[in-house]
């Protein structure tokens, strides 16, 4: 016997948030989250989204064990912006059994329709500064940071419920050569000249200044929101849930893997990568102390492989250079930490500008991740 749960109450976030740890113990691509941070995703308290939004979780029981779960998101934000009557849903997980995966979209079409909502997607959460979409293929291939794992089945659940494609993201990982490219050197060389540009050096405000160094912070946040705006599913963030993503920043800052490019003392861009925190959130099992804390120290001094985060340009500077400016300084950091691998996060397909950063690369397509579509209908 099926039955699915609306829940509120801590406890019952916990078994929600511990299900997927339980689902992949044992996993060796799969990377889960924190309860910290998740705790801090569903709180409006700590989430400001949730001036814009509204969230719904679910938990699905089969026989009296907990089988699946799933949340759905109202983003009334996103569907302002884009004129879309969307539902979203985000962290699906469940055991092989399309029954419970049913008796949880069941949920999420009856919320829909109440709301008057044509379409569910995802999965998406609050932003596009956290994880997004499915996993359709690369599954023999480690999770970053930022990236949702699932068993190849969650496909063919998906498709037995009539979804269909919406967007598609790629992740490549790319072989970090021997030497840095003279080319790109001095292509970098020739644009901070020409154009006034000047490197942060973010290493000495983290020492000295910290609260200089949140202020810069911030303005490349800003850019983020500018640069992506155009993007499929992305909605501005506010100054309180900036805030909150610098902390996350802050928690795997390495200096030499952050590039934010001043003219004018202003900030116009930035890039940032960080080591891959895989093997400590595997060991750490949803919580950093006292399992994790070792292999967080090991991972931020021996770095094999890393993450590239972000990247972004102000409108005004682009078409000037200042991507091999970036490149430039993170490929010394690189270099000098002896990492062998970096992991680029989830692009949309159709977005060239930033595929065509790693054109140069020796680079394999490693995931690709699915956003999907569901029409909200009666026959649901």
């Amino acid at each position: 016997m099926i039955t699915v749960k609306q829940i509120s109450s801590k406890r019952d976030k916990k078994k929600f948030f511990k299900f997927l740890i339980d689902l992949y113990k044992g996993n060796e691509f799969a990377v889960p989250n924190l309860y910290i941070d998740e705790f801090g995703e569903f709180d409006p308290k700590v989430n400001d989204a949730f001036r814009f939004a509204d969230c719904k979780m679910f938990l699905a029981y089969k026989d009296g064990k907990i089988a699946g779960r799933i949340a759905g998101i109202w983003h009334r934000g996103w569907n302002e912006k884009s004129g879309l009557k969307q539902l979203r849903f985000t962290r699906f997980d469940v055991i092989d059994d399309f029954e419970v995966t049913k008796a949880l979209f069941n949920e999420l079409y009856k919320w829909a329709r109440e709301l008057g909502m044509e379409e569910i997607i995802g999965p998406m959460s609050f932003s596009d500064l956290n994880e997004e979409g499915m996993l359709i293929d690369g599954f023999d291939k480690p999770s970053t940071y930022i990236e949702i794992y699932n068993h190849p089945y969650y496909v063919e659940h998906m498709e037995k419920l009539g979804a269909y494609k919406v967007v598609d993201w790629t992740c490549y990982r790319l072989t970090v050569p021997d030497k840095m490219d003279e080319e790109i050197e001095q292509l970098s060389k020739t644009v901070a000249e020409k154009n006034g540009y000047t490197l942060l050096d973010v290493a000495y405000l983290l020492k000295h200044d910290k609260k200089k160094l949140d202020g810069y912070i911030m303005q490349c946040l800003g850019i983020l929101d500018e640069a992506y705006a155009h993007l499929y599913g992305v909605t501005p963030i506010n100054d309180k849930q900036k805030r909150r993503e610098m902390q996350v920043i802050y928690q795997a800052l390495v200096p030499e893997f952050a590039a934010v490019v001043l003219k004018d003392d202003k900030v116009i861009a930035y890039g940032f990568i960080i080591p891959s925190m895989n093997k400590v959130l595997q060991k750490a099992r949803g919580s950093i102390f006292p399992r994790g804390i070792i292999p967080y120290i090991k991972a931020m001094k021996h770095i094999e492989v890393a993450d590239m985060m972000s990247i972004g340009v102000t409108k005004e500077h682009r078409n000037k250079g200042v991507a091999a400016l970036i490149l430039a300084h993170i490929m010394k950091g690189v270099l000098q930490h002896k990492v062998k691998y970096l992991e680029t996060g989830p692009m949309l397909e159709n977005n060239r500008n930033i595929q065509n950063l790693w054109k140069n690369f020796d680079r394999e397509l490693a995931k690709t991740r699915r956003c999907w579509g569901l029409k909200v209908d009666e026959k649901n």
